[in-house]
């Protein structure tokens, strides 16, 4: 009786794997193929069957999936509904939700703050804010993904949150606000700008997604205005995303066609070439890009394509070294699969994908500097910009505790430098 039930098992799993029959491949290797496969079917029919305790076939099967995939490279990666949900949120760069940026303190739920012209913000969320409850669900010792998810939905949904409020003055107590918010869509800002002195203009960008081309596109153009000689492309902590979006933005200095990055996989012939237009718009623009070891893949494509074709001058430290291109591919009942297919490489045929144990990989800067750890963490702490109504925004660092940006001031030196020499030179060839 056991065995014929652990065979009509047996007979259903094997469904899941029936397309092996349709690969065109040589009959040997799809036997081959089927007696490999064979093992997960009967490890899971044993489990069905014999197992202490009843176990989901599907979290069964999302496990053999992890298993698979995890014996891949660091970067590929099985991703079950949700995971994949939220992934494709991050690369469209857009989602429903409320705009704001959140974390745990104290084990509660706290909004760091909420961004400008987003319902939080025109609702009256404020910074340091409590959320206690989110739809009459207490959010005590809450798990922050699970806090994002009961957040976002669909725009033009209702999110009832109970929110407590620190008092203005110490000893006054605590108050608690209700608010019934509506989800609008949000878009995921990426790319943030300001003039520095000396017609300098500084453009950070924290990840590549949808938007993002388009948007260091406008702070370009606006810097402009504002008589921008020179520019500062602040590319540390950026992790890279969208490949497509950071070839757009290298393409902004970087005309005539030049390559900015080749992609080559398995195959012999699977070489892609990623190019710049005729024209760039900013193509005679002076400038420096800054890096370190938290600026990765689709910033080190545009660092690299700058540094081959000396465009730019990279300065920080040597980059995280991940030069590999990720499909991901949906799949049936909301999962997903993130596969590497590809390496790429700079113009000149760089291959920087990291190696720990040598050491090796990554882009290494023209001028080395190296920042203390407790400074590094400051800094990043600095550039998270707080909002309030009817307040300027400002740094989440009070100013008497921010430290230098030594990096980004000898950005400035040296393109000041460049202009005075540039100056000497022209007045030179105009003496007599």
């Amino acid at each position: 009786m056991l065995n014929k039930k652990r065979l009509r098992v047996t007979a259903g799993v094997l469904g899941l794997f029936c397309v092996v029959w349709f690969l065109p491949k040589a009959y040997s290797a799809i036997d081959k193929t089927y007696e490999q496969l064979k093992i997960l079917v009967d490890v899971l029919g044993y489990i069905q069957e014999d197992y202490v305790e009843v176990k989901d076939v599907n979290k069964l099967i999302y496990g053999a999936a992890h298993g698979m995939v995890g014996t891949l490279d660091d970067f590929s990666q099985f991703m079950e509904p949700e995971i994949h949900k939220e992934v494709k949120t991050e690369t469209e760069g857009e989602f429903g939700g409320l705009g704001i940026k959140i974390g745990l303190r104290d084990a509660w739920l706290t909004v760091i703050t909420p961004q400008p012209d987003t319902p939080a913000y025109r609702a009256g969320i404020m910074p340091n804010d409590r959320i206690v409850k989110i739809d009459s669900d207490s959010t005590k010792g809450i798990d922050l993904m699970d806090a994002v998810f009961k957040l976002r939905g669909k725009p033009g949904t209702v999110v009832n949150l109970t929110v407590a409020r620190t008092p203005e003055k110490d000893g006054d107590p605590w108050t608690t606000h209700e608010f019934a918010i509506t989800r609008e869509i949000i878009k995921i800002e990426t790319v943030s700008r300001k003039a520095l002195p000396d017609h300098i203009g500084y453009v950070r960008v924290t990840e590549f997604n949808a938007h993002t081309a388009e948007d260091v596109g406008g702070a370009l153009n606006a810097l402009k205005k504002d008589a921008m000689e020179a520019l500062v492309l602040d590319l540390r902590y950026n992790p890279g995303g969208l490949l497509t979006s950071a070839v757009d933005v290298a393409s902004n200095f970087l005309g005539q066609n030049k390559l900015i990055v080749y992609t080559q996989g398995r195959k012999a012939g699977s070489r892609q070439d990623l190019r710049a237009g005729s024209q760039a718009a900013y193509g005679d623009l002076p400038m420096v890009v800054l890096v370190n070891g938290g600026s990765a893949s689709g910033s080190e494509i545009v660092a690299g394509a700058l540094q081959d074709h000396r465009r730019a001058v990279l300065i920080g430290t040597r980059t995280f070294g991940k030069a590999s291109v990720q499909s991901v591919i949906p799949l049936s009942g909301g999962a997903g699969l993130r596969l590497t297919v590809a390496k790429y490489y700079t113009p000149s045929g760089r291959a920087i994908m990291r190696d720990a144990a040598g050491k090796t990989g990554g882009i290494t800067p023209d001028i080395t500097i190296e920042v203390p750890r407790d400074a590094e963490l400051k800094l990043r702490q600095q550039t998270e910009l707080i909002y309030e109504q009817g307040k300027e925004s400002k740094s989440s660092v009070k100013k008497e505790e921010q430290v230098r940006d030594e990096v980004l001031a000898r950005a400035v030196e040296l393109l000041k430098a460049r202009d005075i020499l540039s100056r000497l030179q022209a007045a030179e060839s105009k003496s007599p």
